[in-house]
Parts: C-alpha cells; sequence; structure tokens
C-alpha cells in the first residue's frame, strides 16, 4: 500500500511553472520588449545621426567654396571701341580671381557652384561718343549703364550692379554696345563679382 502512494506522488502532474520560475518568465519578457524599444529607437539614433553628419558635410562643402574676381581692362592712353557690332569686353588685368571662375582670355565669368552672385560693372568715357555698357546672364540683359555724347563735358564715370541667381555653367559677361567706346586708361573700367551664398 504504501508503495502505491509512493508511486502516486511521484507521478502527480506539477503545476504550469514553479512561482520563481514564473516571475523569471515574466521579467524576461518584459526585458525583451524593453530591448526590442531599445533597438529601435537606436535604429532611429543612428538615422538621426548620419542625416546630421551629411548636413555638415553639406555646410562644410559650401563654406569652403570661395568665387571672388576683379579684373580691370586697359592701360595706358588707350580706348577700347567703338566697334561696329556689340562686343564681349576682356578684361586683362586681373587683380583678384579666387576660385579662378573668371577668364582674362574670354572676359567670361563661369559659375563654378549654385548660389546668389553680385556683379558690379564701373567704366570711365565721354566726349563724342556713346559709352554703353551692358551685364549680360548667358546672353540675356540684365542691367545697363550708358553716357551720351557731349562736348561740354569731357569725361564721366558710370556703373551698375545685380544680384544674381546662378546655376553652375551659367556665365555672365560685360559687353560693349555697338558704336559706342570706354576708356581704358589706367584700369578705371572693371568688371568684378563674387558668391554671396552657395545653394
Amino acid at each position: 500500500m504504501m508503495v502505491v502512494l509512493l508511486k502516486q506522488k511521484r507521478t502527480s502532474t506539477p503545476g504550469p511553472c514553479f512561482p520563481d520560475m514564473c516571475d523569471i518568465l515574466q521579467q524576461l519578457g518584459a526585458l525583451k520588449e524593453k530591448l526590442s524599444s531599445v533597438e529601435t529607437r537606436l535604429a532611429d539614433s543612428e538615422t538621426k545621426l548620419a542625416d546630421s553628419e551629411t548636413q555638415i558635410q553639406e555646410l562644410k562643402n559650401k563654406e569652403s567654396t570661395k568665387v571672388v574676381f576683379s579684373a580691370a581692362s586697359g592701360g595706358g592712353d588707350t580706348a577700347t571701341g567703338p566697334f561696329n557690332t556689340d562686343t564681349t569686353l576682356v578684361f586683362r588685368r586681373v587683380i583678384t580671381n579666387i576660385g579662378g571662375a573668371y577668364s582674362p582670355f574670354t572676359g567670361i565669368f563661369t559659375a563654378p557652384v549654385a548660389g546668389v552672385y553680385y556683379f558690379t560693372m564701373f567704366y570711365h568715357a565721354g566726349g563724342a561718343h556713346y559709352s554703353g555698357l551692358n551685364l549680360i546672364k548667358n546672353n540675356e540683359d540684365i542691367v545697363k549703364t550708358s553716357d551720351h555724347p557731349s562736348s561740354s563735358d569731357p569725361s564721366d564715370n558710370g556703373g551698375n550692379a545685380a544680384f544674381l541667381q546662378l546655376q553652375p555653367g551659367d556665365t555672365v559677361f560685360v559687353r560693349l554696345a555697338t558704336n559706342n567706346f570706354i576708356w581704358g586708361t589706367d584700369y578705371h573700367t572693371t568688371f568684378s563679382g563674387f558668391l554671396v551664398t552657395s545653394s
């Protein structure tokens, strides 16, 4: 009889888990949920960090792009024009050309990066001839400056300026109008520009 009872005790079915083991399993499940949440937040943080690094690099690239030039035409007692057609002025005396975007061989500025640029043109002229300069962007007249002939006003200085939104490869130059002239004496006539902000 005792043998039978012992066997029944040994073969009786235990509960689903021991009390301590149930607590441990619950805690393990909670830890898994927390770990999953931490992994998700970590992935989000890594994405934000990568985006921030990209933005920092873009800002560094913008900061490192410097474009500044200034050039003058003539030298000595010389005049340019008049010509029987519109003529691109070539400012051969380069004063500054940071970034190398201005060509003293063609007189043309070529934008290296997209952005807002500021350009100026000044001239010295007067006397019996018209004097007219146009600031040109991709063969489009942007701004002008001019002086009418006068026998009583032997010389004048004039100029104009403009902010231009440019894309890489856009060109900007100064054009002398047909039958107009300017003095190149002592580098009075100049063409300058610089990158204000890249985009």
